[in-house]
């Protein structure tokens, strides 16, 4: 089955287009996580530092783009792939440059990721994040209606894709392909 166009459409002003993210682009991951504080990339990552064999096996999983600006400096990170053994969920990845927070810049990735995972057959994306990551939290809730399941300090959080448009697109390529 083959792969859609590496396009994400965005709706934001700060944002001139999107990239693909490729193996071949661990320095434009680099120079992204360079503009994040050790504790966001902790936060969302576990580690302050993703290596070329993190960044493999994350694409092995998921597809990814990067959101650039008119400079062609990195501003997020987002990413969205099928969850192992749920048929129709997909999980969300998002991290936006610490400069950038709170700007509109990662609910417009974060809509665009759902809306492809809804093209592509998802009828609900999910993302595990800290029970303390409120902007997260809030960002989620604006995508459409939650739930969430408390684990330990981390909150699992399904998002309910029935508002997004119809299954058009190939499905998101499974972890095994």
């Amino acid at each position: 089955m083959g792969r859609p166009s590496g396009l994400l459409l965005l709706t934001h002003p700060a944002l001139a287009r999107t990239h693909e993210v490729t193996a071949a682009d661990g320095d434009l991951v680099a120079a992204f996580h360079a503009q994040c504080s050790a504790d966001n990339l902790l936060r969302r990552w576990g580690r302050t530092h993703l290596t070329p064999r993190d960044l493999a096996r994350l694409l092995a999983q998921a597809q990814c783009w990067i959101g650039l600006d008119a400079n062609e400096r990195p501003l997020a990170l987002v990413c969205v792939g099928p969850v192992s053994r749920q048929p129709g969920v997909a999980d969300l990845g998002l991290q936006v440059a610490d400069d950038h927070h709170r700007c509109g810049i990662g609910t417009a990735m974060a809509r665009q990721a759902a809306r492809i995972a809804r093209t592509r057959g998802a009828h609900t994306l999910t993302a595990f994040t800290h029970a303390s990551n409120v902007p997260m939290l809030r960002l989620l809730d604006r995508l459409g209606p939650t739930q969430r399941t408390r684990d330990g300090p981390y909150v699992d959080v399904r998002v309910a894709l029935d508002a997004y448009a119809p299954a058009t697109l190939p499905p998101i390529r499974s972890p095994s392909t």
